[in-house]
């Protein structure tokens, strides 16, 4: 009897955190969080492990609060696209209201955190980002594929967050790494778009820069961007944050990315898009890992 009545409480437990796992978008907020830790390894003049410590906890809290939000404000949308469908509210499984309180318990937390245990400016930029991509790129991703320069702006905060973290201001160091992430976004989400443009459709979503979609301007477009990497990647060592080591891994990384991306202009083909798409996830911590061995 007591097994009968233990193993649905476990199962309804276990199917609970996987729900919350959805929402939160762990493997995204990891890389996020990744590069806000890892902007502060570059910047940092002594390690302190409180620091890193209250940086990733309340960087995870806030991305995962600026996520799920987006779930709620997309909820009618994610049930009509494959990729989204079964998500915990698109399916009902989870109430708007238990997820809104969640993620507002948890947006405060982190940003509480990112001020008190760091300072001011990290608790702001956490802020600034967790509001510009929850309330204005989800919103405005229904309007028109401006809203992929939009977010952006939040996508590129937590190198620069991270960088804040460590030195308290915003210099051109921490401008720089904003910017690289900045750039890099486009190219990433892009490639991504182009995978699931039947899905996004589904939902009324035009993310490629063509309106119409797969086509020779929006692979132009991705490579332009794709190109501007490369001497982007270049000014850290401009400016002594970093080593001729890591420039010569950010310039190879930034060409064999371009490469691909040129291949995407000339074959217009989804295969090429998911070998951008893969090119450009391990892009960014490859860079942003050079950059910080190279000051060791």
């Amino acid at each position: 009897m007591i097994k009968s009545i233990s193993a649905p409480n476990s199962l309804s437990i276990k199917a609970k955190l996987v729900d919350y796992n959805q929402l939160l978008k762990m493997r995204l907020t990891f890389t996020v969080v990744l590069s806000a830790v890892l902007g502060y390894l570059i910047a940092f003049q002594g390690f302190e492990l409180h620091a890193v410590l209250a940086l990733t906890i309340g960087g995870f809290l806030v991305v995962g609060s600026a996520n799920g939000i987006n779930q709620i404000i997309e909820k009618d949308f994610d049930s009509k696209m494959l990729r989204t469908n079964e998500r915990p509210l698109a399916t009902n499984r989870m109430s708007i209201f238990e997820a809104s309180i969640f993620c507002t318990l948890l947006g405060i937390t982190g940003i509480y955190i990112l001020g008190t245990y760091l300072n001011q400016l990290s608790a702001i930029l956490g802020f600034a980002s967790l509001v510009s991509y929850a309330f204005i790129y989800t919103p405005l991703k229904r309007y028109s594929s401006f809203a992929v320069f939009v977010g952006a702006f939040p996508g590129a905060i937590p190198p620069l967050l991270g960088w804040v973290a460590a030195r308290g201001t915003i210099d051109m160091g921490g401008i720089t790494l904003f910017a690289l992430q900045f750039i890099w976004q486009f190219p990433h989400f892009w490639a991504i778009a182009w995978i699931l443009d039947e899905d996004y459709k589904r939902a009324g979503y035009n993310l490629l820069p063509s309106r119409d979609g797969r086509n020779k301007k929006s692979a132009l477009l991705t490579v332009l961007y794709t190109l501007a990497l490369v001497p982007i990647s270049a000014v850290p060592f401009v400016i002594g944050v970093s080593g001729s080591i890591s420039l010569f891994i950010a310039i190879v990384c930034g060409i064999l990315l371009s490469l691909q991306a040129l291949k995407l202009y000339r074959t217009c083909e989804t295969k090429d898009a998911k070998r951008l798409m893969f090119y450009s996830i391990i892009y960014n911590p490859i860079v942003l890992l050079a950059y910080f061995i190279d000051k060791l």
